[in-house]
């Protein structure tokens, strides 16, 4: 047990050095050498859990798939924001998924890229528009497919933006005002005043429920919910 515990940390030790050297330096200009020297591992211990670089980006990259979860909200739209807006805030914090998004952005640098880096986001932003659609949130027309895409790659604009200029420091409150453009041509009248983008939101985490939801309830009541 105290063997295999060890195989544990020492696996966390060598993800999290990968992490810090790709998301500095890309998958192009990363090096197994830098890897090992920045988490002070052996040569041996890197390849006995990972045995190329390609094999340690694919873990990496599995982070991204584990902050894809969204909150639970009553209105489906508000989730999408959280959503949003919590990701935001962790790759402020977390190594791990900022390296996650810079390899997904560097996929023409490697060997056996992952083809549909964003369509895991883009299919659960879909999923969420859609739930929305159908408990009449979004207003007619929206085409929940394009919005997916379209935010998402936004999103991802946005974020590398705020990479270069400010560290992401800024991430959370530059999604805020994405928000704030696109929710006029989203969500019906009756919901806006209940929706919110605030960046704080990004802090809460998955559970935090929506502030507006004990107030929520005549409008959304209201709704036209689709069959």
């Amino acid at each position: 047990m105290a063997q295999q515990a060890r195989a544990v940390r020492t696996k966390r030790m060598i993800l999290q050095a990968a992490a810090e050297v790709f998301d500095e330096f890309g998958y192009e200009g990363a090096s197994t050498t830098e890897i090992i020297a920045r988490g002070g591992f052996t040569r041996g211990a890197l390849y006995f859990h990972f045995p190329s670089k390609e094999a340690l980006a694919e873990a990496v990259m599995a982070a991204q798939s584990e902050a894809l979860v969204p909150p639970v909200r009553k209105v489906r739209l508000q989730a999408v924001i959280d959503l949003t807006l919590l990701f935001a805030e962790r790759l402020r914090t977390d190594v791990v998924l900022r390296a996650a998004v810079r390899l997904g952005v560097d996929q023409a640098s490697r060997k056996n890229p992952n083809r549909a880096p964003y369509q895991e986001p883009i299919n659960l932003v879909e999923d969420l528009l859609a739930e929305a659609r159908d408990r009449g949130e979004l207003l007619p027309g929206v085409n929940v497919e394009e919005v997916a895409g379209i935010l998402v790659g936004a999103f991802t604009g946005i974020q590398i933006m705020s990479q270069v200029y400010e560290r992401r420091q800024a991430l959370p409150g530059r999604i805020s005002m994405l928000w704030k453009y696109l929710l006029p041509s989203l969500a019906v009248p009756e919901l806006l005043p209940y929706l919110s983008a605030d960046p704080v939101r990004g802090k809460g985490g998955a559970s935090d429920p929506a502030p507006h939801e004990d107030l929520v309830g005549s409008a959304y009541g209201s709704l036209p919910t689709r069959a």
